[in-house]
């Protein structure tokens, strides 16, 4: 009873399995056909090679008695020929099943790639802050690649052994109908463990995913240049070591504590099954000492009882692996179904080109999933076209989530964030990015050339344009480029060959230079010139209405030094805005601004 409801779940569970076909059809039509028509023809070749080998000992035993031995061996040469013919056949196709396989599983690997890749992209910023999306993309990386191949290779699998088990079976009834019942129950035991254990490790290894991340994260700081230097000067190469080494053997151990009761389980379902094939193989021999038999029967029986089994247990193992493929294939369904909580407007509104009141944030508060904390309060802004504003204050006091709002990276909690009076979720979402150029504090380093690190800020330009250039001199990182072995070709970065590293302020040069070459009608500079020496950084902000070219500016910065030109500067704190007004303005009311900026002029005096 039990074992008939488990294989009604197994056929049910099949059944989920079509939207992974759907992926792998759509990867790769033509080898998908060409794997379906080998499967075909492979399970049919078995059948006509047994039954040519019954034609060949039955002709040969009728001829024993001719007294002419050459047309004994011309009456059996026939059956020969065709059984090299059909051995010949066979060959072929396994070789070109070889092919096929390796060729279709390649194409559906990088499909699958880019599918998890495209929504990696898609999936909001919020699931990057969350450590249950970390867990669901691991898991489902480690089963797109290759999942939904092997589903491919059990579903053929399943096809050859059922169109080879129809003959045996055909077979096998003209012998006894109760042989196929004894194969069927013989196998049943080995498809209840394979079901078992399948569970078994699938609720393990979801269990164990932050354990296998943590051991990534552990070789990766072992081999990243990001953590060499730190590694080696707080000699915690040995610590660290040890520490990826103590996760890979506890969850060693684990793993082999399953295998080892899944092998024991196995052993017993075997032995049983052996049993009863014995018996089986008993009665036939026992058939052919009686006469009933004749000896090319015999041979045809017992191969086709060895074949029989073969394909039942091939056939039940295969939907045994079928519904463990379908329990893993939930974790790259559980990545696929994740929504974006940002939506699309139905109706969106153009961009206003250009802007003519400007950017209003009002009454806006916003606060993480992953906390309780408010990280901005009733926070109210306005920032009028051409307007340098400045938003200072401490880490953590909201300044860097205010620009994230902007963007629409996240939507606020309360209130609204508008453009000419127009709130944000009415723009789409790419168009309204398109408009705000943005340099974060801890920007990207593109292991790529110098050229394309500046190009990436604008790719609806040319990759060969002037126009990069231009954006270097402005940000100061043409100098730098410049002095590199091949200019602008030159590869940044040390993680291919050739590549020439820059020290951390000429990489902000080069990424002021990607911010500049947008052409937005906004730029955000977080922190833009933490980096650099005090003469780079006065180059920079000595003519910087001129080198944003009349756009909205946003400066985010702790050096109160290169904000006193802003028209209005924003003192956040604990994520309210405490001031705002001028420079001036600020330095006469007394407050946060004014000591802040007296605390670090007195390092300059």
């Amino acid at each position: 009873m039990r074992a008939g409801k488990t294989i009604k779940q197994t056929i049910q569970q099949t059944l989920h399995l079509v939207p992974a076909l759907r992926l792998v059809w759509q990867s790769s039509p033509g080898w998908t056909i060409a794997r379906i028509i080998l499967l075909v023809i492979q399970g049919i070749l078995p059948v006509v090679s047994i039954y040519l080998t019954k034609l060949v000992i039955d002709t040969v035993v009728a001829n024993l008695s001719v007294a002419d031995k050459t047309v004994g061996f011309g009456n059996v040469i026939l059956w020969v020929v065709l059984a090299g013919a059909v051995t010949l056949v066979s060959s072929i196709c396994n070789s070109l099943s070889e092919l096929v396989v390796t060729a279709h599983s390649q194409q559906v690997t990088d499909y699958m790639q880019g599918i998890i890749n495209t929504k990696s992209i898609a999936a909001d910023l919020e699931y990057y802050e969350n450590s249950k999306y970390y867990d669901a993309l691991q898991r489902a990386q480690h089963e797109a690649p290759y999942r939904p191949p092997e589903i491919l290779n059990r579903l053929a699998q399943v096809g050859q052994n059922s169109i080879s088990l129809v003959a045996m079976v055909g077979l096998l009834l003209s012998l006894h109908w109760g042989i196929i019942g004894i194969l069927f129950v013989a196998a049943l035991p080995a498809l209840v463990v394979r079901l078992k254990y399948s569970r078994i490790m699938y609720r393990w290894q979801r269990k164990k995913t932050q354990s296998e991340r943590q051991a990534m994260y552990l070789g990766w700081m072992l081999t990243s240049d990001q953590f060499a230097k730190e590694i080696r000067l707080f000699n915690l190469g040995d610590y660290f070591s040890q520490w990826y080494l103590r996760i890979r053997r506890q969850i060693y151990k684990e793993r082999i504590v399953i295998l080892i009761k899944r092998s024991a389980a196995n052993f017993g379902a075997e032995a049983v099954a052996s049993m009863f094939i014995f018996a089986v193989y008993a009665y036939i021999i026992y058939q052919a000492i009686q006469g009933v038999l004749r000896l090319g029967d015999l041979v045809l029986y017992h191969q086709a009882l060895q074949r029989g089994q073969n394909d039942i247990r091939g056939l039940l193992v295969s939907l045994s692996n079928l519904y463990e493929d379908n329990l893993f294939l939930a974790n790259l369904y559980e990545f696929l179904d994740l929504k974006p909580k940002l939506v699309e407007p139905v109706n969106p509104q153009p961009i206003p080109q250009p802007m003519k009141t400007g950017i209003v944030f009002n009454q806006v508060n916003f606060q993480y999933t992953t906390t309780t904390r408010q990280a901005l309060k009733n926070i109210n802004l306005t920032i009028r076209p051409g307007e340098v504003v400045a938003l200072v204050g401490e880490n953590g006091s909201g300044k860097t989530t205010l620009i994230k709002l902007l963007c629409r990276l996240y939507d606020p909690t309360e209130g609204s964030i508008t453009i000419d009076g127009i709130d944000l979720s009415q723009y789409k979402i790419a168009e309204l990015r398109r408009e705000i150029s943005v340099i974060f504090q801890d920007y990207a380093k593109y292991h790529f050339t110098a050229q394309e690190n500046i190009w990436l800020g604008n790719i609806d330009l040319p990759p060969q344009q002037d126009s990069i250039i231009d954006a270097a001199r402005r940000s100061g990182a043409d100098d730098v480029i410049t002095k590199l072995p091949q200019g602008y070709d030159t590869i940044l970065g040390k993680l291919f060959d050739e590549g020439e590293e820059l020290s951390i302020g000429q990489w902000q040069k080069v990424a002021l230079a990607r911010a500049f070459l947008r052409n937005s009608q906004v730029i955000v500079l977080d922190e833009p010139s933490s980096a650099m020496d005090p003469k780079a950084e006065y180059e920079v902000f000595e003519q910087f209405r001129q080198l944003i070219k009349n756009q909205t500016a946003i400066l985010i910065s702790h050096r109160l030094s290169t904000v006193k030109m802003a028209d209005r500067i924003y003192v956040m704190a604990n994520g309210s805005i405490v001031e705002n007004g001028t420079h001036e303005e600020l330095m006469q009311l007394g407050g946060t601004y004014a000591y802040l900026f007296e605390t670090q002029a007195q390092n300059y005096r």
